[in-house]
């Protein structure tokens, strides 16, 4: 999946058995994403871009992907929920953030969702696979948190933090999440993916 959703769809994941109808993300993303450091794009310092070329339609689309079923020989791309996106390049390295509100057929409590982003296993985690991070999601208490510079390298950058849960004026909930873009993103998420695919059968290693 693209590494603009890599943030905040293992985040709404363990919460789609409550009926998810609704989805606003704003990803504030790093500029590794876009092959970048500050040392050749000194334009950035200080900076930010509110575009990135094909993003927000990737941030809308893949999600339902992700999320939908096989039907013989294709996905069927699920039909909910409804979701806008809003990307945006920040003046940031590594790690991208993810400002998410979501609203609910069965809204469920702030407790029953730290529970369950705490207690979730993915495919990943339940076949142990060399890649995957032991606890994949973190909920973490503090206010400020989580920050790229504190909580990107989160299960050695494989795992996704989340933090700021509060009750939404328009939406049901409102909460912050973020992912390490070049490790979980991209090329940490394509070896474990290829391990997936070996631990189900789909592909084998050259002898």
């Amino acid at each position: 999946p693209n590494c603009s959703i890599q943030s905040y769809v293992p985040a709404l994941t363990p919460l789609l058995g409550y009926g998810i109808k609704q989805i606003s993300v704003c990803t504030y993303q790093a500029i590794s994403g876009a092959g970048k450091t500050f040392k050749d794009w000194p334009e950035m310092v200080g900076n930010m871009i509110p575009y990135i070329g094909g993003e927000e339609e990737k941030s809308e689309k893949e999600p339902l992907k992700v999320w939908g079923s096989f039907a013989g020989d294709h996905i069927e791309i699920a039909k909910e929920p409804v979701i806008s996106a809003q990307c945006y390049r920040v003046a940031v390295q590594e790690g991208h953030t993810a400002a998410v509100s979501v609203s609910f057929e069965k809204k469920p409590s702030k407790e029953d969702m730290i529970k369950a982003w705490r207690e979730f296993e993915g495919e990943a985690q339940k076949l142990s696979l060399p890649s995957a991070p032991a606890r994949f999601l973190q909920y973490i208490d503090e206010d400020n948190r989580p920050q790229p510079a504190l909580d990107a390298m989160y299960e050695k950058g494989m795992g996704v933090s989340i933090g700021r849960l509060r009750e939404d004026n328009i939406f049901d909930y409102k909460f912050t999440c973020l992912s390490h873009n070049t490790l979980r993103g991209a090329a940490g998420g394509g070896m474990l993916t290829a391990e997936l695919l070996a631990a189900k059968g789909y592909i084998a290693p050259k002898d």
